[in-house]
């Protein structure tokens, strides 16, 4: 359920399958400037060539580039080409090996992992059992604090068993904790880099020593991160096609898509939604939609409150006008959300797609009832306080919805706007969510298994922002943590999905696809959210 920034993610946000059903043809029309007609694919035309090097737009400066703090798009996005895990999520939303070429699972409480031989970090040294132990070690380790700890809650013991084999043993059995080593929780920095840079490791000062297609040559901050082509990387399969990739930070939406116009960006995800009818008719580049595990939210920040009370949250799910806000909000590019975790995040097994997600009602819309339960719950008059920002417009488009449909049903709402920096914050530390009731968020699956984005509703995960507690629901994530054969844990998921339409910790609000724009002179990248950990700039070239 990462919650990371919103915005410009609300925005661009889907999934694969959208294409069967959202989606109707590779040609997009357009109406009031919303893009109605578009086609999902997960990768670009290849390229035709090499470049010296290539612009890319991010939204936001990387506030790390500390793979253990990497909770966010930005660093991320940079982390992706520099860093690498044990296991590796396709661009299809396939998982495949990644830095380990082996796993087993000998009993139920045992990981064993075989590296892969000969992978050189960016310094020329070779990577080795040593290096993964650090590595996965430093989550569990409170001084780092990292957002990813909850995730080893299980792990006994994380130990080198051979000069290419580490072996995780468990209190109990889970499932989870494999799929993740394909994310942030299974990337291997080099150990002796760790211990020389110290404090300052992951910083513009101090930066990383990792073993991916590209190595970290500059961090201005403020201005830019530049990544260079590591000539020894072990992938031949992904070796650069670009001698450099250079990140810009562009906050302002309207700037970031006239630096696509005007051809000082060659490309960028998350495309801002109010331009994307602009960037297609533009001729400029290509506008791409991409297979994302996405859904944005209404996360539930304080159950103490007048949304503690479940007839309150119904009704103001019932109160939004989803379609509307699509609109608004995402250029007309999504549709309504029917669970807090996306029809994309069922990729792990799709022919169950249809049973488990496609077979819910869609969202009620029904103003009268919704205000009949608020009347019940007492909740007349009362305030509900949520947080917005200037960080994207359609932050404020969603929060602005709210807003209307609370005072259509009764419920006085809110709108307290912060910084950029301090909505990022309300993601990370519990103490800046003090006096909200609520934030608009972007909830998404690192792998291609949904029971991922629900551990985050687990009582006490770092993920539960409301602090949402439910013995029933902890019961049925345990079970479906348990169950190896993903059939069997995609039906024990189903029951998660229920728990939670029925608490409502969460309220869906819509799911839309993942974008990317590329200018005229490259091609080649992934376009969906499989970005965030597959090394997606190493296939990027010339398009002539």
């Amino acid at each position: 359920m990462r919650m990371r920034r919103t915005a410009t993610s609300i925005a661009c946000t889907a999934v694969l399958a959208v294409a069967a059903t959202a989606c109707s043809g590779a040609n997009t029309s357009q109406q009031g400037g919303a893009v109605t007609d578009y086609k999902v694919t997960p990768t670009s035309p290849p390229a035709k060539g090499g470049l010296d090097s290539v612009t890319w737009s991010l939204y936001a400066e990387p506030y790390t580039l500390d793979y253990a703090l990497a909770y966010d798009y930005p660093p991320n996005t940079v982390l992706a080409n520099v860093c690498e895990q044990l296991m590796r999520v396709t661009p299809d939303h396939r998982m495949e090996p990644g830095l380990a070429v082996g796993f087993d699972r000998p009993d139920p409480r045992t990981l064993v992992y075989t590296l892969r031989p000969n992978v050189k970090f960016h310094d020329g040294t070779t990577m080795t059992a040593d290096d993964v132990v650090a590595s996965l070690k430093r989550h569990m380790n409170p001084a780092v604090g990292s957002p990813w700890a909850s995730t080893f809650k299980n792990v006994r013991t994380i130990e080198r068993t051979g000069p290419l084999e580490v072996t995780l043993r468990l209190s109990r059995p889970d499932v989870l904790l494999h799929e993740l080593m394909a994310a942030s929780p299974g990337t291997v920095e080099s150990a002796a880099y760790l211990k020389k840079a110290g404090k300052d490791y992951g910083t513009a000062d101090g930066g990383v020593n990792c073993t991916g297609p590209f190595a970290l040559d500059k961090w201005a901050r403020g201005d830019s991160v530049t990544l260079k082509k590591f000539s020894g990387y072990w992938d031949h399969a992904l070796v650069p096609k670009s001698k450099s990739v250079k990140f810009t930070f562009i906050e302002d939406p309207a700037a970031r898509s006239n630096a696509f116009l005007s051809g000082t960006a060659d490309g960028g995800y998350m495309v801002p939604s109010s331009s994307l009818a602009q960037l297609r008719g533009s001729g400029k580049g290509k506008l791409l939609f991409g297979p994302n595990t996405a859904a944005a939210d209404l996360s539930v920040l304080n159950l103490k409150g007048t949304l503690g009370d479940i007839r309150v949250r119904k009704a103001l799910s019932m109160a939004l006008d989803r379609k509307q806000i699509i609109k608004a909000a995402a250029g007309g590019v999504g549709a309504p959300a029917k669970a807090p975790a996306a029809r994309g995040a069922w990729a792990l097994v799709p022919d169950r797609t249809a049973k488990y997600y496609d077979s819910l009602p869609e969202p009620e819309y029904d103003i009268a009832a919704a205000k009949k339960l608020v009347q019940e719950a007492g909740a007349n008059g009362k305030k509900v306080t949520m947080v917005t920002s200037t960080l994207a417009p359609e932050i404020s488009v969603v929060a602005n919805a709210v807003q209307g449909a609370g005072r259509q049903i009764g419920l006085d709402v809110e709108l307290k706007s912060v910084s950029p920096d301090a909505y990022s914050s309300i993601f990370v530390d519990p103490s800046a969510r003090a006096g909200f009731d609520l934030v608009i968020t972007n909830g998404y699956d690192n792998t291609p298994d949904p029971m991922e984005f629900y551990q985050y509703l687990r009582t006490g995960d770092f993920g539960n922002y409301g602090k949402y507690s439910s013995p029933e629901f902890d019961t049925a994530f345990d079970k479906a943590n348990s169950e190896p054969d993903p059939e069997k844990r995609a039906e024990l998921t189903a029951e998660l999905q229920r728990i939670a339409m029925r608490d409502l910790p969460i309220i869906p609000v819509y799911e839309a696809p993942y974008s990317v724009f590329l200018g005229n002179r490259i091609t080649g990248a992934p376009t969906g959210i499989a970005q965030l950990y597959y090394p997606w700039a190493a296939s990027i070239g010339a398009a002539k």
